[in-house]
């Protein structure tokens, strides 16, 4: 029996393994960067232990630290969760031979199917269909080019080792791919410490669907129906659901039969993912085998009754697996989506900072993993993924339902997240409809789904922010505190207040008093003010009454109310002249790591073309020039840490210079 966990991982998923391990009595160890000494799954174990070091490669990828931590605490088990270790071979290996039991698969599958290219072959001698490929080791130039056109175009370059879409780029034009594979070996390595990559067809408008599997020490290897996560942004999903829309029962069993027969070639032990391409003809062919506990898991958990992490924990611990995940259920229906601290709108890039406040509604349905709390830092070492929410329902409609109510009602200030986006989905047609592949965020454009939660609520929540900021200004007014904001003894104009929602800046004008007058953008609103505070608002606008709730901070006003929230930016009455900075400069978009400097002072480069490259929250991003123009200087040197805004390479003979990111991967293991 197993006595004692040490979950080696952070965040979410450590408080997961957690909450477990409390039901079941054992005893449990947490391991934390510096950076993580405060985070909640650090106070939550009964022990923890620190590693040590900020970033990832000198902390939760330190097996060796990691297995000192174990014996130091007498942990009898180690939970990998996802990410990190998790499908380290050499570190289930050394587990076993400290007599530490490791709570997922032998190593020597970890090792098969930790080179996709391996995993390939054997998928192809066990039966399971493929999609062509080439190895590229050894590769370059005019060859790979060659390759290319065998195995097909458009093509994608995979990283033979790791996952979480790190290391992969789609190539439509042969004049792209020598730079896409260089650049996903870059990442590979840096993330997997292995740069192997190889080419695969790439097919358009697939979806991605996935079948856990389970495997127990005496042979018996089931799977637990597919999930369908083919919403995804820069090949990281970010809307997982099961059953999927798309899959008959005779599909679900042929595609089932396939996993386990997946499963069995590699003797199988613990919970293990095995992922597919299902193209539009009905086809599908095999994408890879997680040799872990996925992220998506909690749909499965709801849709079966099993808990997950039990199962993995009694199945290492020897046991059989129980009746319940010898014969499945399929009840109702579950739908998560992953709430990111991310910038939408400036296409994805992580965002960074104190999360003042973080509130995810709970219960009738809903369910909750979440990393954070109201107070957490979220650091620029790590992924940017907040929470995880699921919900559950009889039917799709009622789970997508309740999610995006939730969703609504969720309240995340001091950093910008995904949540709209999120709602946008859930709301849309298309989704309503199981209209999904991966391409779904190519052919809607994510900002216009951004403003599904707002439509025609735009002005009324900006008039509620002015509101709430002239309260303030009034409560901490030290002359006159009697006196109602803009009063004068013969009123000539309105008070006026604009502020920056999203893409658009809206003027909202307010006379308070006897006489009452409100409109925006010009245009005159029938407003009843109930109350206006410093923290809310209550108005009735068109025979409707709604109440604000209102945080005024120094540069962004949140207003939330019953079906949703907004961040508002007020904009000065007598802004500041801006920072000058020399003409010509490439700034930072976020802080983050110079990892490639790609040009050099007096080199001429071209419109479009890659000059620097950094890397922040496990992503890399490839800066560019908007014009022809030749490099004046390179003010920053690979390896150095940046700020937001700091200049990066200063530009000659340009008339505008600007930023492209290209945000090309995502956190490694999801």
């Amino acid at each position: 029996m197993i006595k004692k966990v040490l979950v080696a991982n952070r965040g979410e998923i450590a408080r997961r393994v957690f909450r477990t391990c409390r039901e079941m009595g054992i005893a449990t160890v947490a391991v934390y960067s510096d950076p993580d000494s405060a985070m909640p799954f650090v106070r939550e174990a009964d022990e923890a232990v620190p590693l040590g070091g900020a970033t990832p490669a000198d902390s939760y990828l330190r097996a060796d630290l990691v297995l000192e931590a174990t014996r130091r605490v007498g942990a009898d088990a180690v939970h990998p969760g996802y990410g990190f270790l998790s499908e380290n071979a050499e570190f289930a290996r050394a587990c076993v031979e400290a007599g530490i039991t490791f709570i997922g698969p032998g190593a020597e599958a970890i090792e098969l199917m930790g080179s996709k290219l391996t995993a390939r072959a054997m998928m192809e001698r066990a039966g399971v269909p493929v999609l062509p490929g080439r190895d590229l080791t050894g590769v370059d130039g005019e060859k790979a080019v060659a390759i290319a056109a065998e195995v097909g175009w458009p093509v994608l370059v995979k990283a033979s080792f790791g996952g979480g879409g790190r290391g992969m780029r789609i190539v439509r034009r042969p004049e792209d791919l020598l730079e896409a594979i260089a650049s996903a070996r870059r990442e590979a390595g840096a993330a997997f410490g292995n740069d192997t990559v190889f080419l695969e067809h790439y097919v358009d408008e697939p979806r991605h669907v996935e079948i856990q599997i389970f495997g127990d020490r005496h042979g018996t290897i089931v799977h637990l129906n597919e999930r369908e996560c083919s919403i995804q942004r820069r090949h990281q999903k970010i809307i997982e659901e099961s059953p999927s829309p798309a899959i008959s029962p005779e599909a679900r069993e042929r595609m089932g039969s396939a996993a386990v027969e997946a499963g069995r070639a590699l003797r199988y032990v613990g919970a293990g993912t095995v992922e597919f391409l299902l193209a539009p003809d009905g086809r599908f062919y095999f994408l890879e085998v997680n040799t872990r506990l996925q992220v998506e898991h909690p749909v499965t958990e709801l849709v079966t009754g099993l808990d997950l992490v039990r199962l993995q924990i009694e199945v290492a611990a020897g046991a059989p697996l129980p009746p319940g995940a010898l014969t499945p259920g399929l009840r109702g229906h579950a739908i998560e989506a992953r709430l990111y601290a991310e910038d939408v709108a400036n296409d994805f890039l992580p965002a960074a900072g104190r999360l003042d406040l973080f509130e995810v509604p709970a219960g009738d349905g809903v369910r909750v993993d979440s990393g954070v709390v109201s107070g957490d830092v979220v650091s620029t070492n790590y992924d940017p993924m907040l929470a995880k929410v699921i919900a559950h329902g009889a039917t799709r409609e009622e789970a997508a339902a309740r999610l995006s109510r939730a969703l609504r009602r969720t309240r995340v200030q001091g950093v910008t997240t995904n949540r709209a986006l999120l709602v946008g989905i859930l709301e849309h047609e298309e989704f309503a409809a199981g209209r999904v592949d991966t391409h779904f965020l190519d052919r809607l454009d994510p900002r216009e789904l951004m403003g599904a939660e707002l439509e025609g609520m735009g002005g009324i929540v900006a008039l509620a922010a002015a509101l709430a900021e002239q309260a303030r200004d009034r409560a901490q007014a030290k002359v006159l505190t009697t006196v109602e904001s803009g009063f004068r003894n013969n009123r000539s104009q309105l008070q006026r207040r604009d502020h920056v929602l999203g893409e658009r800046q809206i003027g909202v004008g307010y006379a308070l008093g006897r006489a009452p007058r409100f409109e925006v953008d010009g245009a005159e609103l029938d407003v009843t003010v109930v109350s206006a505070a410093p923290s809310a608002v209550d108005l009735v606008a068109d025979g409707v009454r709604r109440r604000f709730a209102v945080e005024v901070s120094d540069d962004t006003t949140y207003v939330s109310w019953a079906e949703g929230s907004a961040e508002l930016r007020p904009v000065p009455r007598f802004p500041e002249a801006p920072e000058q900075i020399q003409p010509g400069s490439l700034v930072a978009p976020m802080p983050g790591t110079v990892v490639r400097v790609a040009v050099s002072a007096g080199e001429p480069i071209a419109a479009g073309q890659t000059v620097i490259v950094i890397e922040a929250m496990k992503m890399e991003h490839a800066i560019a020039a908007v014009a022809e123009s030749v490099v004046a200087a390179v003010p920053v040197v690979v390896g150095q840490t940046v700020d937001t805004g700091q200049v990066l390479i200063v530009l000659d003979e340009v008339e505008t210079a600007g930023v492209e990111v290209d945000a090309v991967a995502q956190e490694a293991g999801l």
